[in-house]
């Protein structure tokens, strides 16, 4: 029988490499259902071709579009609640959660909440509610899969291990595509510059992210939460090559490895195949992508958000949830032209400067911590503007 899949932001990165991979021949997939925001043609694509049982569109002008060119059978769920409808409607056993930001955090609870596998590409979910996150996990008996690929290898690397026996995790990170810049090229840098990025497909945000270390910072949080790592056995080395997509090494000495061509389908496609590993036509070993693999240590004085994320694991609290929605304001102002790179990491400081003290022990306490961070990052963003 077909692993029944939910695909959580559809439309986006993670969502249309999870299609591709559901379309492969003999991959042993259905489609349940689909979750996106507003893209309703692409959707209406995509449910002619997966026919899900389920859709949402939070965007409900978008939904009532879909409606008019979709089979009534197929339910659309709209509006602001739409994706959570529709994780309690779908009779499904993963969701790949591809959707982006702060956003993604309640339909990873109500996934959760189910009792059903998580296969998580929104990181923020457990960077703003980590210890709430794997809490409910455990209560719900619910899997968490990762899907970014740095902790996907780590995943895969810890198989049968015991985590008290880790030394430390290498958390890979490519470095960006100012890896070799100056302070002054950085502080140059144009949204189209740093969307270019030399080894990954993802989407803005991330790959804005990557270009600052700041994706890597949020990372660091992550990687905390999944694996239960203080920041002494976290390490991150910059990896130019995207090869070796994260290490392990344990008090033996011994390092663990897991490599693969820089390609998203790859952790997606061991999430949605878990326990087993399903065959496919992803490619694997080959002499010109693994001949040349470096390390080196991360420049901390020309990409300082790496080190908020140590910052947050050191902290707890609420200074994850803060990081993330400064980052998410301060992101969209320097893609919108209104602030330079380097001030992406000025306002995220900021802000976990300015937030000392907010509630972090409970949901309600983290989104009030969410709401201060972004208006604090917006005001940020308008000082920046008036210099």
């Amino acid at each position: 029988m077909n692993k029944r899949t939910l695909i959580l932001g559809s439309t986006g990165s993670i969502g249309q490499q999870t299609a591709q991979l559901v379309r492969e021949p003999g991959s042993g997939l259905q489609v349940a259902g689909l979750a996106a925001r507003g893209s309703w043609k692409e959707v209406a694509a995509q449910v002619n071709e997966f026919r899900p049982a389920f859709v949402s569109l939070t965007d409900a002008g978008a939904a009532d579009e879909l409606r008019h060119v979709v089979s009534p059978s197929t339910t659309v769920f709209s509006g602001p609640d739409a994706t959570l409808e529709l994780i309690q409607a779908a009779d499904f056993e993963i969701a790949i959660h591809g959707i982006v930001g702060a956003a993604g955090l309640a339909p990873s609870l109500a996934v959760l909440d189910r009792g059903k596998t998580l296969g998580l590409a929104n990181k923020e979910s457990l960077v703003i509610a980590g210890e709430l996150v794997m809490e409910r996990a455990r209560t719900r008996g619910a899997a968490i899969l990762p899907v970014d690929s740095e902790h996907s290898a780590v995943f895969q690397c810890l198989r049968g291990e015991d985590t008290a026996r880790i030394r430390r995790v290498h958390l890979t990170a490519s470095g960006g595509p100012f890896r070799t810049k100056s302070a002054a090229e950085i502080a140059a840098a144009t949204p189209a510059q740093a969307l270019a990025h030399p080894n990954w497909d993802m989407g803005p945000r991330v790959t804005v992210g990557s270009a600052t270390l700041m994706n890597k910072a949020l990372e660091v949080i992550e990687l905390h939460h999944l694996f239960g790592l203080d920041r002494s056995r976290i390490h991150v080395a910059v990896h130019p090559q995207s090869i070796v997509h994260s290490m392990v090494e344990f008090v033996d000495g011994s390092v663990m490895a897991q490599l693969g061509p820089p390609d998203m389908r790859g952790p997606i496609h061991y999430a949605l195949h878990h326990p087993d590993r399903g065959t496919s036509s992803l490619e694997g070993f080959s002499f010109e992508l693994f001949q040349n693999l470096t390390f080196e240590a991360p420049d901390l004085e020309r990409f300082p958000a790496l080190e908020l994320g140590f910052r947050c694991v050191d902290e707890g609290g609420a200074t994850g949830a803060i990081l993330n929605a400064a980052d998410e304001v301060a992101v969209q102002a320097f893609l919108d032209g209104a602030i330079s790179l380097p001030e992406i990491a000025s306002i995220c400081r900021s802000a976990l400067d300015a937030g000392k003290g907010q509630d972090g022990s409970t949901l309600d306490g983290l989104l009030r911590a969410d709401a201060f961070a972004r208006d604090h990052a917006r005001d940020a963003v308008l000082d920046a503007c008036r210099k």
